[in-house]
């Protein structure tokens, strides 16, 4: 039902399927499936969870798995009631995206582009199409190439629930984008005769996927980060997602373009980034509104 009717990315299915999968083991000691489970099975699994020490936000996207469970064990008529109903979600704070100052991904970016090689070129372009256009990983490492044939003015991704969006390309970008497509056949997978394999992805690899992991770009950053002087924890490509939408508030730009850049289906999930806005427009404030700049020249007057 994910993926037919929901058009469910593969990462989620496999976090649905490990959550269903821990709470069968739960019940395998009283020989009840989870489609039979009760509301106190619930409340026990959940409490020993909470023991455990996982953190609310995994517990809270684990019972939403699991209600979504019992709304289709319904729906399908496995069952009449939702056992899921007198649970209470945990609280939740809001914890804010960690970022990184413009300085610090400008020093990222200077480090790939002194990298001999194919490997810099491709690291470079990874990470220009990250901080410049705010691409998911996932969306990243499973461009196909036909994404980079077109016009280089824009690139369309296809993003969760199979839609597609339109993002315009820098011209940093459009640059690394050139430089690495000079390169591309390094990476190529070679047939016995030492021929390169003819590859549909942007960033081709000679794993089993057939491009580059989400795993392997996230070790290429870790690598990459003690000679841009950033600490390696501080680093991933999340947090060069992070760094797009808030250097983008932080100079102006309206939230709502920025929600469609990065795909997000919810203007809420966006307006999370606008704690980086802050100075901006406190700046804003002190600066342009009449009664700071009455308050200047008061304080003017008085110095007179």
């Amino acid at each position: 039902m994910l993926r037919a009717e929901r058009n469910a990315a593969d990462n989620t299915v496999a976090a649905y399927r490990r959550d269903l999968a821990d709470l069968r083991r739960h019940l395998a000691g009283s020989g009840r499936a989870a489609a039979a489970a009760t509301a106190d099975d619930l409340k026990r699994y959940f409490g020993k969870l909470a023991r455990a020490g996982m953190t609310a936000r995994t517990v809270a996207r684990r019972l939403s798995a699991l209600r979504q469970f019992y709304r289709f064990a319904i729906a399908e008529g496995w069952r009449q009631d939702d056992p899921t109903a007198s649970l209470d979600p945990p609280r939740l704070g809001r914890p804010l995206p960690k970022v990184l100052s413009e300085s610090e991904v400008q020093k990222l970016l200077e480090v790939a582009a002194a990298m001999d090689g194919p490997e810099g070129k491709r690291l470079t372009l990874m990470l220009e199409l990250v901080y410049g256009t705010g691409l998911r990983v996932s969306e990243l490492v499973g461009l196909p190439l036909a994404a980079a044939m077109r016009d280089t003015r824009f690139i369309v991704v296809r993003g969760k629930g199979n839609k597609e969006r339109m993002i315009p390309l820098g011209e940093p970008a459009a640059d690394a984008l050139r430089d690495y497509l000079a390169v591309r056949a390094h990476f190529l997978r070679k047939d016995k005769k030492g021929a390169p394999v003819a590859s549909t992805w942007l960033f081709p690899s000679h794993g089993a996927e057939g491009h580059l992991t989400r795993r392997r770009f996230g070790q290429l950053l870790k690598l990459l980060a003690p000679a841009a002087g950033i600490a390696r924890e501080r680093l991933s490509p999340h947090v060069l997602r992070h760094a797009f939408a808030s250097h983008l508030l932080d100079h102006g730009a309206d939230l709502r373009s920025v929600q469609k850049m990065l795909g997000h289906a919810d203007i809420a999930t966006t307006e999370i980034y606008t704690h980086v806005a802050g100075a901006r427009l406190r700046a804003l404030v002190r600066d342009k509104h009449p009664l700071a700049q009455r308050g200047r020249r008061r304080k003017a007057g008085r110095r007179d």
